[in-house]
This record gives C-alpha cells, structure tokens and sequence, in this order.
C-alpha cells in the first residue's frame, strides 16, 4: 500500500477520475471499506486525475479510436505508486490489462440496464410512439445499433460531456446543438447521483442488451500487491465477479470494444432459492453498425465457478464467430474508421 509506514496509522491512497460520479463511486469504495475493515488505523485518501476520455469532448468515443480512455492516467499513478489502487467503472476498462496490473476486486452490480429520459416536452411520449425523425442523444454504437433494430423512426445523434452537461443539452440545448426528445444512459450512473426521478422508463434486454460489465464497479492494482489485494478481497461480489468474468471472456475473445457493436449479459438465476439450484446465463449480440444484421445467441450452465463462466463466455464467442460475428466486427470497424475520417 502507498503511504508510511507508521504501524500505527496506514494511509491508503485510491486513484479516481474527477468526474461528479467517479468521485460518487470511488467514496462508495471507500466507505464499503472502511465499513468492512473497521480498522481506525487505516486512513483512506483520494487522488484524482483527468484522463484523455474526459478530455476529449467534441468526439463520441468509438471515433477517438484508443484503449483505456478512461483509466491510463490513472493506471500510471499506480505503477509510480502514487495510489494503491484505483477505482473504475468496469465497463471502461479494457479487457486486457496493462502488464502488471490486475482487477482487484469487482464490487456488487447496480443495474446493469439503459434508461431513457425524456425532454419535457415529450414526456408522454414512449420510444415507439415519438414522433418520426425525433433525435435520440447517445454516443455508444451499441445503443444505436439495437435501437435502430426495434425504432427505426428515430433519429440517433452523439452526445458528450458528464451527466450534467448532457442533462442541460437534453433539457437547454444550445442554439447550435440538437434538440433532443430523449437522451439514452445508463440506470446505474443515474441511480449513483439520485436522479431517478430522471429516469422516465428503462430498456428490456429484449431490446438493448447492456454493455459488457456494466453497471459494475471494479478496482485495479498491481497484481503483486498482496496486501492490498486482501484489503480488496473485503468487499469482493463473487455473484457480480462470476457474471462479469463471463461476459468479459465473451469480448475478449471476439476482440471487441466501444469501436463495435457488442453487448453481453449474464447473469445467476434460481428459482428456489437455493445455491445448488443456481444457473449461469449469458446472452451475447453482435450487430452490423446500422443494425440491419444481428447474430444472438445464448448459453448456460449449473457450474457456478469463474473459471467456467471464462469458459461459458469464450464458447458463446465461438458460436457468434461460427454464425459471421467476426465478418460484422471487421466490417463495423473498418466503417466507423471511414466515418471518423471523413467528419
């Protein structure tokens, strides 16, 4: 752990971004470990940093074209040792890591759902019945391309910023901005800064399966820090941990990213409330970018452990690629590199 070496007081230092919600979710961390710990001795402080994600406004993610966006800098702070760990939303952390860093823990999902939250002008208003040509604000390709399956009317249009910004360009939009009837986010980041009374309807996995990892919060470290490591340990959800191992396995393998249209969800049902009943589901899609074409399919298995749910998100890949997934990736991604280089 960074700090002295005081045997009487232990500082822990948690590395996070600057933005109103990482800062919500890191002090989540922190108070869910010093609940668990219930050590007086160990204080807990939090750096921040900006990444080039939150600097890069002016660009939907998918047309910036790097990894990490959302967690190099603050990876840095850890191979200096300036933090013990850092605190992400798993959704933006790519699916390989950096050489000597591992995921330290995966704390307990919130929803892992997509929400819809309405201009007050179309309040009354469903996604299917919004009048024809009506601009839906969201950035993620894997949005846009279900939606446009189920909601062809509608028009879709990239936006940026942090919660509040985008609030106020769904709400008071600029002269020179969109006039959106209705913005796409995710329930959890909602949830995470007391907006629910936001949240005018939320999204079947029917209709838009959520993001690999989404909804889930999850803490990086060096892989040889044993110490921090155990501290992590306190406040692992191996339900969560399980589900989200599987998806992950299922985007490693198909070599995905926000550049193409991938989305994946498991998760652990039982119906009679009991352990040896539990089954493992996971249902992954892969989509051409304008949604015309869409390869789903679904696996389970009673084997609640994480190297089968790797297992079972490795095999659902498998599948897709077999039935063309790995045609669509390479076409999405060599059109999303055309459309950035023309705009």
């Amino acid at each position: 752990m960074s700090g002295n070496n005081n045997c009487e007081s232990k500082i822990v230092t948690i590395a996070s971004r600057k933005s109103k919600l990482a800062l919500i979710q890191t002090n989540h961390v922190k108070a869910l470990l010093e609940e668990r710990t219930n050590d007086e001795n160990i204080k807990f402080h939090i750096v921040t940093k900006e990444t080039l994600g939150d600097q890069i406004l002016n660009k939907s993610l998918s047309k910036i074209g790097e990894k990490g966006l959302f967690t190099k800098e603050l990876e840095v702070l850890l191979y200096n040792e300036l933090a013990s760990f850092a605190v992400h939303s798993l959704k933006d952390m790519p699916t390989v890591l950096p050489d000597g860093l591992v995921l330290g823990c995966i704390t307990e999902r919130e929803s892992p759902f997509d929400a819809v939250v309405m201009n007050e002008n179309y309040k009354e208003f469903t996604l299917e019945s919004l009048p024809e040509g009506s601009i839906v604000g969201t950035s993620s390709l894997r949005r846009i391309a279900q939606l446009k399956r189920k909601y062809s009317h509608l028009e879709f249009k990239s936006v940026r910023g942090n919660l509040t910004t985008r609030l106020r360009k769904l709400d008071e939009p600029k002269e020179d901005e969109p006039k959106y009837a209705c913005l796409i986010l995710a329930e959890a980041g909602l949830k995470r800064q007391e907006l629910s009374n936001r949240i005018h309807s939320v999204i079947s996995s029917d209709v838009c399966l959520p993001a690999v990892g989404q909804g889930a919060l999850a803490i990086e470290c060096k892989e040889n820090d044993n110490e921090t490591l155990s501290l992590l340990s306190t406040i692992k959800c191996n339900r969560t941990t399980i589900c989200c191992s599987a998806e992950r396995s299922f985007m490693t393998k198909l070599q995905g990213g926000c550049q193409t249209p991938v989305a994946a969800y498991a998760q652990i049902l039982n119906q009679n409330n009991n352990d040896d009943n539990d089954i493992l589901t996971i249902t992954g899609r892969v989509l051409s970018l304008d949604g015309s074409e869409c390869l789903e399919h679904s696996l389970q298995t009673n084997i609640i452990t994480i190297d089968q749910a790797c297992l079972i998100g490795q095999q659902l890949a498998e599948f897709l690629i077999e039935k063309g997934a790995d045609r669509l990736l390479v076409q999405s991604h060599e059109e999303n590199n055309s459309n950035s280089n023309n705009n």
